[in-house]
């Protein structure tokens, strides 16, 4: 079994270098003809003229094509800024759409080939290292030597790991010029689904969603014999793949919007944009089902069931972001700071980002209603800043790509304001709890160590006091290691959920804590 994890980790090195390589494959030439095709008709006269240097030219690396391209069409626009002449500004971003058509490859000869000995050679050799993983071993949760790994200590390799994945992240979102081949490789897929094109957001949701299979799968292995653990993480898979990644490709194919029915505003923060709302309303019965939808969940659905199971009924077995963190994040859990301090950053930051979200979209909202007259065209720049800063910056280069350097909860611990608007739920009006029974506790610390969420539940777990932090997701793997059943989640009355004096049950007496 050894000798097939070996190989099997062998395959997945050489799929992902692979994946690495491509983009800097083939050829790149551009032509009157494909700018006309690609540009908007307000801007086909303009862009022409702009590349016209380019035309004809063969460019053999993506690097001296994009140069170019940036190059000529930052100069007419900076030219313009200068002038002050805002409205012949050009504000689209034209550079990932010319830089694909342009290209020239074998990728678009032999996708499939392509797609194959990349993700799905990775997918294979993922598989073969995590399938024989605990086998023959008792039922019960393996972290040993977790702290000498130098993936899951933020060693070498988790270092190496952690630059990658922000790599990736500031590539797909400010330079997917640079992956067009990557997305070209895709593109039959996308088509099978969608009826279109890839975009670099379809090649992100496919890697996702295989990355959450995948690991789900070693979820599985690991948490074997603990149903919780085993129900919770076929549902999350569930719904990556049904919800956010299959369904919405259909529904465009349809010619409807593309939805994904379990994203609730405040984290799906484009619901209220105006090109969201006129979609929605103009695509007839679905359309105006997915907009009351929306409403209803974030209105009635958030709170009702979040009084009922607390946030876990979302962050830990809806929520592609939980979902990505409970299984591609779960080796990296270990590493969420525990400090007093941490904690305080976290209850300021995340309750920031909340009030940002909500202003920004009431701001929208008001704007909308007021045809546009309250804040301009400044609403679009209210609407980057936002997805900049947050949508981008902190929930995906920092909130994934930090899970070997701050553990696999960073973005929903610090930055997600749905999961402040659970928080908030939970804390205040709900019968979720995290029981505990002092009297059992032998103070192992295994609970504080595992929490993702950096709550230091052994604190809790010595006074046999409930636990109802609005950060607990309710993941349920404190309850797991615990080697004495101390923690139990339990969704009881609301009378008795908040025990300042708790009554400690020891082996000869009990005692109440004041």
């Amino acid at each position: 079994m050894r000798n097939i994890q070996k190989f099997g980790l062998a395959l997945f090195i050489i799929g992902l270098l692979i994946f690495s390589y491509i983009p800097f494959i083939g050829d790149y030439q551009l032509n009157v003809q494909l700018v006309e095709k690609l540009v908007k008709e307000e801007h086909r006269e303009v862009m022409t003229g702009i590349l016209e240097p380019m035309y004809d030219k063969i460019y053999t690396s993506n690097f001296s094509f994009i140069r170019d391209f940036k190059e000529l069409f930052n100069a007419y626009n900076q030219d313009l800024k200068d002038q002050q002449a805002w409205d012949k500004v050009i504000w689209d971003n034209y550079a990932f759409s010319v830089t694909k058509a342009a290209a020239i490859n074998p990728v678009q000869e032999h996708p499939y080939k392509y797609f194959g000995v990349s993700i799905i050679l990775g997918v294979i050799g993922g598989l073969m290292y995590i399938m024989p993983l605990y086998r023959n071993e008792p039922e019960g949760i393996k972290n040993n030597g977790i702290y000498f790994s130098s993936m899951k200590a933020r060693g070498v390799l988790g270092i190496f790991t952690g630059t990658y994945l922000i790599l990736f992240y500031v590539i797909l979102y400010w330079l997917p010029e640079y992956m067009t081949n990557l997305v070209i490789m895709v593109d039959p897929l996308s088509e099978a689904l969608s009826g279109n094109e890839a975009s670099q957001w379809f090649l992100y949701g496919l890697v996702y969603t295989l990355a959450i299979l995948v690991m789900g799968i070693r979820m599985f292995k690991k948490y074997k014999g603990n149903a919780y653990q085993t129900i919770r993480t076929g549902s999350v898979m569930f719904f990556q793949l049904a919800f956010a990644f299959l369904l919405p490709e259909i529904l465009v194919l349809f010619n409807m919007p593309w939805h994904d029915f379990k994203n609730i505003w405040p984290l799906d923060y484009s619901f209220f944009y105006e090109y969201r709302i006129e979609g929605m309303v103009s695509s007839g019965a679905l359309g105006m089902f997915m907009l009351i939808w929306g409403i209803l969940l974030i209105v009635i659905g958030v709170p009702l069931l979040t009084y009922f199971y607390g946030k876990r009924w979302y962050c830990s077995w809806v929520c592609g972001c939980g979902g990505l963190a409970e299984t591609l994040g779960d080796p990296y859990r270990q590493l969420s700071d525990k400090s007093l301090k941490a904690w305080k950053v976290e209850r300021y930051l995340i309750h920031g980002v909340l009030v940002f979200a909500v202003v920004m979209t009431a701001l929208t909202i008001v704007n909308y209603f007021m045809k546009f007259d309250l804040l301009g065209q400044a609403t679009n720049q209210l609407h980057s800043i936002y997805g900049f800063a947050i949508g981008s910056a902190f929930a995906g280069v920092i909130g994934t790509g930090f899970y070997p350097f701050m553990g696999n909860r960073v973005w929903c611990r610090f930055g997600c304001p749905l999961a402040a608007y659970l928080g908030i739920v939970q804390r205040f009006k709900s019968r979720f709890r995290i029981t505990t029974n002092g009297g059992q506790c032998i103070s192992c610390g295994n609970c504080s160590t595992y929490c993702e969420m950096g709550i230091d539940v052994r604190w809790y777990a010595q006074r046999g006091q409930n636990i109802v932090r609005s950060s607990c997701v309710g993941c349920g793997v404190c309850s797991a290691v615990c080697p004495r059943g101390v923690l139990k989640l339990e969704n009881a009355d609301e009378e008795g959920r908040i025990n300042e004096m708790p009554i400690i049950i020891g082996n000869k007496s009990i005692s109440v804590k004041s």
